[in-house]
């Protein structure tokens, strides 16, 4: 992976980071280096993340997804990190011929009513993740699969694989009726989870290669090095963070690849997840070229100088001849190729963010394949830990996020809440 940071200097951007604050940032990178190794070394939560290339056993996905050869369809049911990573991975991976990836992440009735009613039950493999086991929107979406299944005549025990915790009501279920169950891997917060088999069941099942998936993270892992200009993930968080310091306070994701937009989802979470505490993080927001160009990039090239777009892309493609044509003006186009466009956007969007003075940074890769696609979410993990540590944020936990689903279940009814009174008596100011 290729991560080129050139424009986000202060003699292209503003804000932009000078040379030597960018060499003296990277005396910091050197200490936080040596933080995220040892714990690596010693296991230690959320750092034991950056471990999972090399402890997650291939074999034993394999063995548990044997059961479901060529399925019509597979549906994960799970929320965040429990369904972004292996969404980002098949989407990477899929092609037409392979059986379709769905999710249920959201406790949208009409949406869960809708993918029920598309979906082939009799031969739709149902994935359902949670570590707890007592995840509410992933509890009641599997409830609601279970018996619309049941109501089809379908016996879900057949088709109902499980990644959860060593213990909780998920793991009991699946002791109980005999499911294929993996694990979800100790020390590892579910937004870093992706290279475990919380991310790459689906993809096991649709036949794709997980041992180069986890091959290219293992490439991540070892360019892992004591300076941001040797370590491409270093690169990418030192360079935001210290953007992000001088004003860039919002950082927009933009693939220039269909395959990658729900990567920039998944990106999302882990970036805002993992940073925003204490007052710090920067605001991700996602993009998809060339598609954006026309609805965003306006007010990235034009209105306030508070972003960092990231413009990620493969090297190597295979291209979509575009046909000669009589029509004057589009004759330029005649004898080219949709990739040869998409690279003239993706360069032009460069240039133009360039010109007006708004840092950019790009990454590439060389092909969104299994070891692509491996690489580039183990070097975001990277570079969101680097980030988190020279923030000085404690970047594994969410206390943000765990008050949200702890209100929620109060209001239901499902266990004490102290803040409840506080939710129940918001102000209010309703126009109708």
């Amino acid at each position: 992976m290729r991560v080129d940071i050139g424009n986000a200097l202060a003699s292209v951007a503003d804000p932009g980071i000078e040379r030597d604050a960018l060499d003296a940032l990277d005396e910091r990178v050197a200490a936080a280096h040596e933080t995220i190794a040892a714990g690596r070394e010693d296991g230690e939560f959320g750092y034991a993340s950056l471990n999972l290339p090399h402890r997650t056993d291939p074999e034993a996905i394999y063995a548990a997804v044997e059961p479901f050869e060529d399925p019509a369809a597979i549906l994960t049911v799970g929320i965040g990190g429990s369904a972004l990573g292996a969404a980002t991975i098949t989407a990477a991976l899929s092609e037409d011929d392979e059986p379709g990836h769905f999710v249920l992440d959201n406790v949208d009735p009409e949406h869960t009513r809708q993918t029920l009613s598309t979906l082939p039950l009799s031969d739709t493999v149902v994935h359902v993740v949670s570590r707890s086991g007592t995840t509410a929107e992933t509890l009641a979406n599997f409830l609601v699969v279970r018996e619309a299944m049941v109501d089809a005549g379908v016996d879900w025990t057949e088709q109902t694989v499980v990644t959860t915790g060593d213990s909780g009501p998920l793991r009991a279920l699946a002791d109980e009726h005999d499911l294929p169950a993996l694990t979800v891997p100790e020390g590892v917060p579910g937004r870093f989870s992706a290279l475990s088999a919380v991310g790459l069941v689906p993809a096991a099942i649709q036949g794709h290669d997980i041992e180069a998936v986890l091959a290219g993270g293992r490439d991540g892992a070892e360019s892992l090095a004591d300076s941001l200009f040797d370590c491409p993930a270093y690169a990418y968080g030192a360079l935001a963070y210290a953007l992000d310091q001088r004003g860039a306070s919002i950082d927009v994701m933009m693939p220039y690849a269909e395959s990658l937009e729900v990567f920039a989802e998944w990106f999302a979470q882990l970036w805002a997840e993992s940073l925003g505490k204490d007052g710090e993080g920067q605001t991700p927001a996602r993009a998809l070229g060339a598609t954006d160009q026309h609805s965003q990039l306006q007010l990235y090239r034009a209105g306030p100088h508070d972003k960092l777009v990231t413009l990620v892309r493969e090297r190597e493609r295979e291209d979509v001849p575009i046909p000669e044509t009589d029509v004057e003006d589009l004759a330029y186009l005649g004898g080219t190729g949709l990739g040869e466009l998409l690279d003239a956007e993706f360069e032009a969007t460069e240039a133009s963010l360039a010109a007006a003075g708004v840092p950019n940074v790009r990454i590439e890769l060389d092909r969104i394949d299994a070891a692509g696609i491996g690489r580039l979410l183990y070097d975001m993990e990277a570079a969101t830990v680097l980030a988190g540590e020279l923030a000085d944020v404690d970047t594994f936990v969410q206390p943000a996020v765990e008050w949200g689903k702890r209100a929620a279940r109060g209001l239901l009814g499902g266990g004490d809440f102290e803040e409840a009174d506080a939710v129940a008596d918001k102000t209010t100011l309703t126009v109708e």
